[in-house]
């Protein structure tokens, strides 16, 4: 979405806009459906934190990394590192134990992630006029990614989802917009284009996924739903070719035949016999 959006209006303008839409569209959400609007200071503070890290960290991170020149492949390459970071830290932080089939799940995950993305990279997908500080914002932006799921799953709990993520959404939506100020002009050109990458990512990103994401860190653990990760560069390529006309190679199938394995291990329940 970075890369759609990228001629038509600055990182942090777009990222105002779409998380204002989406700041409102849950808070009417919420009016609608009475959940409890009022939050205790605490599960406020929480939700600003986890807005910081996931969203203006992360998000943002992404699409600053993609304006100063860091190809989608490299930036998902090292954002797809957050599932491994989130195992190994779930088992301190959290409590959760890492099981040896999830373990070898992370790891499929991985190099089926390398399997599609590195043949471009090293075909000449980075770009030539990236700069160090755009790799610096993308590992910024992966451990942002990182806390923000471990503090979800930490603080979450509590807290109603649709004002909870109002809250999130308002806090990042101002941030954006003082980073927009600062550093953008703020124009945008509206075109159909632009109304639909909006549109996509106020539904799809900023709502559906997020709501997807949340469900699973309340019922599931860090590590079943950070490994769904894995399936954001298959996602990437398959609408690559579908807005940019980018060919998917036999190599890259089977990336994503391996990523999806690597997921679905992660994801495996353990049967009953095996926690007795």
């Amino acid at each position: 979405m970075a890369r759609y959006i990228k001629p038509l209006a600055e990182p942090f303008t777009f990222l105002t806009y779409r998380y204002s839409i989406a700041a409102v569209v849950l808070l009417i959400a919420a009016i609608i459906a009475k959940e409890k609007l009022a939050l205790t200071k605490s599960q406020i503070f929480s939700s600003v934190s986890v807005a910081m890290m996931l969203h203006v960290i992360y998000i943002g991170g992404v699409f600053l990394a993609v304006s100063l020149g860091v190809s989608s492949g490299v930036s998902a390459v090292i954002v797809s590192l957050q599932p491994v970071l989130v195992g190994i830290l779930a088992v301190p932080i959290l409590g959760e134990r890492l099981r040896t089939v999830q373990i070898i799940g992370l790891g499929l995950g991985i190099v089926g992630v390398a399997i599609l993305l590195l043949p471009g990279i090293f075909q000449g997908d980075i770009s030539t006029q990236f700069t160090a500080a755009g790799i610096i914002t993308c590992f910024v932006a992966l451990f942002g990614t990182t806390g923000g799921y471990l503090m979800q799953k930490k603080t979450g709990g509590d807290i109603p989802f649709l004002t909870g993520t109002t809250v999130q959404y308002f806090a990042s939506a101002v941030v954006f917009l003082v980073f927009a100020l600062v550093r953008e002009d703020t124009n945008v050109v509206w075109n159909a284009q632009f109304i639909f990458g909006l549109s996509w990512a106020v539904i799809a990103n900023s709502i559906a996924s997020i709501a997807i994401l949340y469900a699973l860190l309340r019922q599931g653990s860090a590590q079943k739903a950070s490994s769904l990760y894995y399936l954001v560069p298959p996602s990437a390529a398959i609408m690559a070719f579908a807005l940019f006309g980018e060919r998917i190679q036999g190599s890259g199938l089977f990336g994503m035949a391996l990523a999806g394995l690597g997921v679905m291990l992660v994801m495996r329940e353990v049967p009953v016999e095996e926690t007795s």
